[in-house]
């Protein structure tokens, strides 16, 4: 049968060796940096507590088979303080447990003493899962939106995944792609269909402690939203810089004319590959120009292809925009408070990016 109790020191081995073999499909020893990584974010992190601690699902004769991470971010309904308990990917070990010790986990996770659960990680069995235990799938948070900047560039990059030696033909696929735009375009930003009037906006690159500025100024009008002191904003930004497979971390603030913030935007890129938004923030109304900028900026990067993942206030500005949707996790909250459930249901509220699990260096770390 098992059990489920809190995580300790001593399990954090064999969670790292569950890791590589449940999301990794490796049978190998995990490596010293991937243990580390568990012990940094699921044991030492400030965003994990003891009255809400990450569980362990442990068989009968001591063998952990079975994990979920829990982090508690403050957030407000309303100027209502809430905690949310943000839910990690499962981790079961099928070989060794029975097929319902996942829902027992998320079961167990559920049931702490938190006003909310969020994952933004689901995938879709874990998504019967939560829905199976009252669980509300927000469709408009569960898209990645994804625009294409060369086509040549983004299809070898994705197939140079798999086949490591497609990667010698990148410079022949780039040069194609200048070659390409330098004969369809007039307007240098006509290929993106950007509007004409972006150059109203300016853009810099900013340090944290401005982006945090910025992030409780574009979420202030949600009812459901963060509710973080701005040196916790400009911590988890910081957290979430170091990515190394996922390249280097751009924070990048846009203004208008007189200089006064509309947005700013959080991603990662490598020249050639994908730049990965992780964070995408804009006043009510700006939502298009902010887009527009970071596409702009990621391209002048070497982005050849630019995702990231919905927001609700972002839907109209994706239309006319050439971007593609694709559903590739899903977002769930789960709260025994019905007027909560209705602000996540509407897209009255602010989730995913920071309010996720995407600054986790568990997600495009290099351990």
């Amino acid at each position: 049968m098992g059990r489920i109790r809190a995580l300790t020191e001593s399990d954090a081995g064999a969670v790292a060796a569950l890791f590589q073999r449940v999301f990794r499909r490796q049978n190998t020893p995990p490596p010293a940096a991937l243990l580390a990584d568990i012990r940094a974010v699921y044991l030492d992190d400030e965003a994990c507590a003891p009255e809400l601690p990450s569980l362990v699902h442990v068989e009968d004769d001591g063998a952990l088979s079975g994990f979920i991470g829990r982090h508690v971010l403050a957030m407000t309904l309303d100027d209502r303080p809430l905690r949310m308990a943000l839910c990690s990917s499962i981790m079961v070990d099928a070989e060794r447990t029975g097929p319902l010790s996942g829902a027992k986990l998320l079961k167990a996770a559920l049931e702490g003493p938190q006003d909310l659960s969020f994952t933004d990680t689901a995938s879709d069995v874990s998504l019967r899962m939560w829905r199976g235990l009252g669980g509300l799938a927000l469709p408009q948070h569960s898209l990645d939106w994804v625009r294409i900047v060369d086509p040549a560039m983004a299809l070898l990059d994705g197939a140079g995944c798999r086949l490591s030696f497609l990667s010698h033909l990148k410079p022949l696929a780039r040069m194609a792609g200048r070659r390409v735009r330098s004969r369809v375009q007039t307007d240098p930003l006509r290929w993106a269909a950007f509007p004409n009037d972006q150059k109203a906006v300016t853009t810099r690159t900013i340090e944290p402690e401005e982006f945090a500025d910025i992030f409780g100024t574009c979420t202030r009008h949600f009812s459901l939203r963060p509710a973080w002191p701005a040196e916790e904003t400009a911590r988890l930004a910081r957290q979430a810089m170091t990515k190394p497979a996922y390249g280097e971390a751009v924070i990048v603030g846009m203004f208008d004319r007189r200089q006064t913030a509309i947005g700013a935007s959080f991603y990662h890129v490598r020249p050639g590959s994908t730049a990965r938004v992780l964070q995408l923030l804009a006043l009510p109304g700006q939502e298009g120009p902010v887009l527009d900028a970071v596409l702009v900026d990621a391209a002048a990067r070497g982005a050849s292809l630019v995702r990231g993942r919905m927001q609700p206030a972002f839907m109209n500005a994706m239309l006319g925009r050439r971007l593609a949707l694709v559903n590739t996790g899903s977002s769930i909250v789960h709260s025994r408070d019905e007027a909560l459930l209705e602000k996540a249901r509407s897209g009255d509220a602010f989730l995913n990016g920071l309010a996720g699990e995407q600054w986790s260096r568990m997600i495009g770390g290099a351990s």
